[in-house]
């Protein structure tokens, strides 16, 4: 893989290298090339002007005296700048500086030319265009003379050398600077792609232990920008798979739990009716009436096993939502003393009662009459399974737009760690008495959805030793919005 797109350090170490070099180095570049020229035209604009003080002064004559020399001896002092002067022939007839080797020496024939006109001229002189320079000067030439009379050119020069070595020590400013700028970059780049690549560093730890099942695993930094918001994204992806790995034990349990109990639940009647039909097939039964209790025990468990079907097959519609309600208004007064019938025989084997209590012109629940009155007789059953010498105590009344009923024993109770689990399916409070008290432990379970089916809710409060309340809320067909009839309603 590429270093430079694969390493954090790399990539911003080249970017900041870039923004430096281009920022100082290039600038810088660009700064003293334009300083340089600035320079240059400011220091020939000022030899022009010297010059011309220069001509102003020799002006008056053609003629070079001794006191026109010290004149220029002193100019040239004053202007830090050699003056020299040649006639119409191009020829030096007069320097600034006593005993020079340039008087006699002629001025390129292309300079004089200039001068005649009437021009100025400016340029570097060095040996090509004056014999005997052996540095380059920078230059100027103007004419020497009055307006109506031309007696030959001045020129003034100064060295280029020191103009030269201010640029050198320019440039060589510039590159320390961007030295400087290469290792603050360095420093800068280390400290943040450090900043950026240590909490990055954790996140890509975290997130390769939650890839492979660990997902307690959490993201711990304390920063608050992009890198933080990321942490946090994968905390939180984090906490979703935990919770999601919970809910799939959970249900893996259920399954489990389902199977193992189903199994019971099958393995116990089946063993039962296989020991009855061996002692009958073995002919180890003689007695007649000892036969007929071991058809009727028979019996029992094949009816317990048509049950467990049964519920098993309300179940499984009610979890894959195939259970189509068949809504119409219901009397609940009639399901409850028609509920109350059926379980009166059971309730006096048991020396308890069986009490309706329903004032007059309750409101009808809109729902499913078959289904309602499976609610209402799982709920009774459990309530007379579980009570003796008591009073099991069905009511219904109006609760705003819902019917309450209730369902009322004062039977053995459920404690209060059973009552978180008692919706759970094959669950049996009563495990003691499980052989006496036969039953699937599907049936709170089926009670449960079919009253969320039906838009309504179910609670249960319950005491050990002092009884237990079953409470169900169904919609009432009077104030029921039409529209809205077969949708949800909320509490």
């Amino acid at each position: 893989m590429n270093i430079f797109t694969s390493n954090l350090f790399v990539r911003l170490l080249v970017s900041y290298l870039v923004t430096v070099l281009l920022g100082l180095g290039v600038s810088g570049l660009f700064m003293s090339f334009f300083t340089k020229e600035f320079i240059y035209e400011t220091k020939q604009e000022e030899l022009l002007r010297k010059a011309k003080q220069v001509n102003g002064a020799l002006q008056d004559s053609n003629r070079i005296d001794e006191g026109k020399l010290s004149l220029l001896s002193f100019l040239d002092r004053s202007f830090e700048a050699r003056i020299w002067v040649f006639n119409n022939n191009g020829e030096i007839i007069a320097t600034s500086m006593k005993d020079e080797v340039f008087i006699g020496k002629s001025i390129h024939p292309s300079i004089v030319d200039k001068v005649k006109n009437g021009k100025d001229v400016i340029q570097e002189l060095n040996s090509s265009t004056f014999e005997g320079l052996d540095k380059p000067m920078l230059s100027v030439v103007v004419p020497w003379g009055k307006q109506d009379e031309l007696y030959g050119g001045i020129v003034l020069h100064a060295p280029i050398e020191g103009i030269t070595e201010a640029f050198s020590n320019m440039r060589e400013t510039i590159l320390w600077a961007t030295l400087f700028g290469i290792l603050l970059s360095t420093v800068m780049v280390s400290y943040l792609s450090w900043s950026i690549s240590r909490p990055l560093k954790k996140i890509e730890r975290t997130a390769a232990e939650i890839g492979m099942g660990n997902y307690d695993r959490r993201v711990e930094i304390e920063s608050t920008a992009e890198i933080g918001d990321l942490a946090q994204t994968i905390n939180t992806l984090a906490e979703k798979l935990e919770a999601g790995e919970k809910e799939r034990r959970r249900l893996d349990q259920i399954r489990n739990d389902f199977f193992a109990n189903i199994s019971h639940e099958l393995r116990t009647p089946l063993t039962a009716m296989q020991g009855f039909l061996e002692a009958l097939q073995d002919g180890l039964i003689e007695d007649e009436d000892a036969r007929q209790r071991y058809y009727q025990a028979m019996y029992q468990e094949t009816m317990h096993l048509n049950r467990m079907v049964n519920d098993l097959m309300d179940l499984i519609k009610l979890e894959n939502h195939d259970l189509v309600l068949s809504r119409v208004p219901v009397d609940v007064e009639a399901l409850l003393q028609k509920v109350a019938w059926m379980f009166q025989q059971e309730a006096k084997q048991k020396k308890s009662r069986i009490m309706v209590q329903v004032p007059s012109s309750l409101p009808r629940v809109y729902g499913d009459r078959d289904r309602v009155f499976q609610i209402i007789q799982n709920l009774v059953k459990n309530a007379v399974k579980f009570t003796e010498e008591g009073q099991v105590t069905l009511s219904a009344e109006e609760d705003g737009k819902y019917i309450k009923i209730m369902v009322r024993d004062t039977g053995i109770g459920i404690s209060e760690d059973d009552l978180t689990r008692i919706w759970e399916r094959f669950f049996k409070v009563d495990r003691v008495r499980t052989k006496k008290n036969d039953g699937t432990g599907l049936g709170l379970s089926i009670v449960k959805q079919l009253v969320e089916l039906h838009d309504g809710k179910i609670e249960v409060q319950s005491e050990p030793g002092v009884g237990t309340v079953f409470t169900v809320w169904l919609p009432q067909i009077n104030k029921l919005d039409n529209s809205k009839t077969d949708k949800a309603i909320n509490f």
